[in-house]
This record gives structure tokens, sequence and C-alpha cells, in this order.
């Protein structure tokens, strides 16, 4: 750190964390905004006391139970019912009818809560379509998802108990209908608890949930980084059904997707998906062939002969390289393009030459191989003799059985001809701009204008994008403010308690020395009087006021302190009790009395003494 900012070193120990995190608890935070990831993960770290990065990785490798500290502070679980009250009007009077009216009276209501925490958003979607449908109807055709990548919170979820402060929002009469009361807190009824299905879901990485009529997701995407928030997106564009209705957080705006989204409310952030179909964003899964005996063997070699034919017979040029860079597979179409034989099988890529020409293709295989994602590199250049080649290559990780890339396979797309015909449109183009240049000059200043709005349009919107990720930082410095402002709360009220208990502790020592008859003095360290009772005050006549904080032997009244020096010594010396001392005094009327007193060692305040002063008077005395 250098004044207080991450330097590089810091930031790849933050990618290394993550990454360690990834691994061994399958929690990806790839796609999450680094800004308040890293923000999240430090607070943690001050709390555990960690100063660096890798310090705290070593404190998860040996510390469990820190995993579960760390995941609850990263995801900020500030929710409750009807949250936003006037969105969820807006969904009520306005969304609602929508959603219900194409629909039969059988047919069945799909509702996605994503991102869901500990539930309240899940039940007030139940209590809403209660309200509308009748509660008969609702538990006849109303299904309602609730997903988090948050455990803990879904267990409490799971339960429906609620404390009272968390259903303030919601009308009593509300609470009364859905609501019963369990001790301290409430739980949601029964019948309309089983509607609603908990799991968890990580919505960067699996599947969506599919054919849903209305798909809520608040204040979640603002977490995400650009890229993620546009795979999220295309996720829950393939969930809805057409016309279904996308419900989003304050924070959150589809800017770019007003093909796919029609916007119902910019405002309450609720989208209606428009008609078209969706394309799926995931791959099928090969199907595994178990391998038998007899028959089965025969027909499993006929089937391996069949794939390296139809491999081989592929229009494009390909070949295949294992994990230690050794050649597997080169097709009929690569030996044929780049004059490769079956011989080069099994020799070691990098002495081919098609591993450098026509572009260096064994460093793009190690990055692919290390970030596990397919490369693309567009119109690369061969020449030929005289001729000129053009190539679009593929490099595409395989992994496999056990996750990690076992082989690359690269595939070599022919575009010549596509790239003459480009170079051939690009010259009839230069030709016809020549040919146009007059009509051009005539309408340069119209030109000029358009250019000069078109730079305009684009500096709104440059800065529409800045306020937008703006308000998602707002709104994310928000939600930890609350949840720091809750735990606040908690913590002010056990002062609270606390601050009682110590007045009712105080009242009562109080009550109890004023009640001694006998005078009570308590002595500190430095023999300086800490509490003087009201039979001192009765026997000597000196005020509380007037001896607190004062040296012992130096207040001048009826008792001769000077008799006592030596006895209260012994009893700070030894720490024991002493035998009373009577000692020849005058009390407060100028009579004169025997005071019996009695040292004892006081253990509060570091130490000190407390003085029993018994008043007796003169045997001849009036």
């Amino acid at each position: 750190m250098v004044d207080g900012q991450p330097d590089v070193e810091t930031d790849e120990e933050l990618e290394e964390l993550l990454r360690f995190l990834r691994d061994a608890r399958g929690f990806d935070f790839t796609g999450y905004k680094r800004s308040s990831l890293g923000r999240r993960i430090r607070k943690r770290m001050a709390d555990a006391q960690v100063r660096s990065y890798a310090d705290y990785q070593d404190r998860l490798e040996t510390n469990a139970d820190e995993f579960d500290a760390l995941f609850n502070t990263i995801l900020i679980n500030v929710t409750s019912v009807f949250r936003d009250s006037d969105a969820w009007i807006f969904l009520q009077h306005e969304v609602l009818p929508e959603l219900l009216a194409p629909s039969g009276g059988e047919d069945e209501i799909r509702v996605w809560s994503a991102g869901c925490s500990s539930g309240e958003e899940a039940y007030s979607l139940a209590i809403m379509f209660a309200e509308a449908l009748g509660i008969e109807e609702t538990l006849q055709r109303v299904k309602i998802y609730g997903t988090d990548i948050d455990d803990e919170a879904l267990r409490d979820a799971r339960t429906s108990l609620y404390p009272a402060k968390i259903l303030e929002s919601l009308a009593p009469e509300l609470r009364d209908k859905y609501f019963e009361q369990n001790g301290a807190r409430f739980s949601f009824r029964s019948d309309l608890r089983r509607k609603v299905i908990f799991g968890r879901h990580d919505i960067t990485r699996d599947a969506p949930i599919s054919r849903l009529d209305l798909l809520v997701c608040r204040n979640t995407l603002m977490y995400f980084n650009v890229e993620a928030q546009r795979q999220i997106v295309d996720r829950f564009h393939f969930a809805l059904r057409e016309g279904g209705f996308l419900f989003l957080g304050k924070a959150e705006m589809l800017l770019n997707d007003a093909e796919r989204f029609e916007v119902m409310s910019m405002r309450q952030r609720v989208f209606r998906r428009r008609a078209g179909t969706a394309a799926s964003p995931y791959q099928p899964v090969p199907v595994k062939v178990r391998a038998g005996v007899g028959s089965e063997l025969h027909s499993a070699a006929r089937h391996r002969q069949l794939r390296d034919l139809i491999l081989d017979a592929a229009p494009g040029a390909a070949l295949a390289v294992d994990a230690d860079g050794m050649v597997v597979l080169i097709n009929n179409h690569a030996r044929a393009e780049f004059g490769l034989t079956a011989n080069d099988i099994g020799r070691p890529f990098q002495d081919l030459e098609i591993s450098y020409r026509p572009v260096e293709l064994r460093s793009l295989i190690e990055q692919s191989t290390r970030e596990r994602r397919t490369l693309r590199i567009n119109g690369a250049e061969r020449r030929v003799a005289d001729a000129v080649q053009y190539f679009d290559i593929v490099i595409q990780p395989l992994p496999g059985a056990d996750g990690m890339v076992s082989a690359t396979n690269i595939v070599f797309t022919d575009v010549t001809v596509a790239t003459q015909l480009k170079s051939e449109v690009k010259r009839v183009r230069e030709d016809l701009e020549t040919a146009y240049e007059e009509l051009q000059s005539t309408n340069e200043e119209l030109e000029t204008t358009n250019e000069e709005l078109q730079s305009s349009i684009e500096e709104l919107e440059t800065t529409n994008e800045e306020l937008q990720s703006t308000n998602e930082e707002l709104e994310t410095t928000n939600e930890e403010l609350q949840s720091g402002n809750e735990e606040l709360e908690t913590m002010n009220e056990e002062m609270r308690v606390r601050t009682e208990e110590l007045d009712e502790a105080r009242t009562f020592l109080e009550a109890v020395l004023t009640s001694i008859a006998a005078g009570v003095v308590v002595l500190d360290q430095a023999l300086k009087v800490k509490c003087w009772n009201r039979g001192a005050v009765d026997i000597w006549g000196l005020r509380t006021d007037e001896v607190l904080d004062q040296p012992f032997f130096g207040l001048d009244f009826g008792l001769p302190t000077e008799k006592l020096r030596e006895t209260i010594q012994v009893c700070v010396d030894t720490g024991r009790r002493g035998e009373p001392l009577p000692v020849p005094a005058i009390n407060r009327l100028g009579r004169s009395i025997i005071c019996t007193v009695q040292c004892s060692p006081f253990d509060g305040h570091n130490g000190g003494v407390v003085l029993l002063m018994e008043e007796g008077r003169v045997n001849g005395s009036d």
C-alpha cells in the first residue's frame, strides 16, 4: 500500500485470493466489481486484524470458520418486506393486471426472486399474488422460486421466522392475515409457505429457471461488472416467456437492451420482454456412453472409427495438441492445406511450421489454456509463393473429466474469397466516394452539423453511463451503511441495557451505604477519600462534597487521624483486616466520644482501605 492506495502487487494478491475462494469453496467472484468487492474483503480483514491478502489467504487455509465470516461480509443481506413501497405499488396496480390478463384460469404462473437473501422478497410476492387472486387460487396456480448464493441466508428464508421490526412496513391487517406470532417472532402462514421454493443458485454460472411470467432481481446486478451484467441479462432474457416482466432495483437499468426489453416504468425499473426467440446461452452436454462387453465393445470401436472419419473429413482444417504440446490430431483438410502428413502426429507442435506461421500459435495456446476460454484470430495472412491466403483461426481449450484442460483444438477457416470480396467492395466504395465528392461538398455544412449533434449525443451517453456507474456505487455504499447502522443499533441497545444495570447497581450501593448508621469511609491507594457516607456526615459534620478526593490525613475534623496512620498503613501493606481501634474524638456537636475504627482492605480501584467508624460515649459524659 502506498498513501492508502493499493499497488499492482496488491491487485495481483486480490486476484489470487479470489481464485483460491473459487477453487476451495466454489464461490466465483470473478464478475463482481473490484471496488466494492475489495472494500468488503478489506473490512473483514480489518475485523480479523490481518493486513495483507496473502496473510488472509493463510488464515482461510487454517481456519474453516473464517470462510463463513468472509462470505457474510461480502454478501450484504439488506432487505425487508415490500422494500421500496412505491415500486411494489406500481407492480401490483400496473404490472399484475397485465400479467394475469392473458393467462387462463388454470394456467400456472411462474415467478423467480433471484438474489432473495433471507426470503422477505419472495414472501412479499406471495402476499401480492394472494391479495390479487385470493389464497385458494394462489395455492393452485402460483409457484414462486427464491434463490441466492448465500446458504446461511437461505436457511433463514426456509424457516420463514422474522422479528417484528422486519414487518414494520407491512400493514397490521396484512401481518395478521399472513403471519402467525411464534414467541417473539412471526412465521409466514404454512399453506402459502409451501408454494415458495428456496434453493442455492449462482446467477453468473447456473442455468436459469425457465418459462417465467415475472422475474424479480433487485439490487443484485449493481455488484457485478459490465460484462457479468450483460451475461446475467442474457440469462434473464432466456428465462422469461414472451411478454414476461423483469423487475430490477432502483440503481439498475437496461440501457442497451431496447430491442429485447420494453420499458414499462423507468422510474420503478420494470421492463417487459419483447416478442422473439431467445437463443440459449448454453452448449449441450455430450452424452456419456458406458462401455460394456461383447457387442458393446464392437459398437464402441465402430463409433470411434466413424468419429475419426467424420473429423478427418471435416471441411475446415483442424488439428489438436495435447497438454504436453504434442500433436494428437491432423485432419485431411489440414494435411492438404499446410503440407502436413500423418507422420507429424506425435511430434512436438513447436517443431511444425504451422505453430508460428501464419501467426504465433504457441503463446495463444498457452493463453487459451491459462484463461480457459476460446480465442479467435480473424484475417490471419499466409503467403504461399505469389498467392495470399487469409484464415480465421479458433483456439479452443478442451477440458477433461477432471475439469483441467487436456488438449487444445485449433480450427482454420479459409476466408480468402470473403477477404478479397471485402477488398473489392472497398475499392468500389472508394470509386463511389470519388464520384460523389461534388455532392459531398454541397452537403458539407449539413454533415458538420450532424457530426456536432452526434458528438453531443455520445457525450450525453457517456455522461449517462458514468452517472449510472456512480449511482450503483452509491447504492452499494448505502447498503453497506445500512448494514453497519443495524450493527450499531444492536450495540447501542446492548450499551443501554448495560448502563441501566450499572445505574441500578450504583443506586443499590448508595442505598446500602446510606442505610448504615456507622460511618463508612473508603480511601484509595493514595489515601484520598473516595466514599463518605451519611453516617460519617452525621458523626463529623463534614459533607461529602467537602471531602471527596481530599487526602484523608489532611482533613480537619474531630477525629485525630494521625493515630490511625500506622493501622491504615499496615492494612494497606498486608492486605488484612485490622483489629477495632478505639480513638478519643470530638463529634460534630462538640462532645467527646470514643470512636471505634476498624480498617479493612478494599479490592476496588487498584487497592485502598475501608474505615468503619462507630461512635461511643466517654464514661461520665452526658
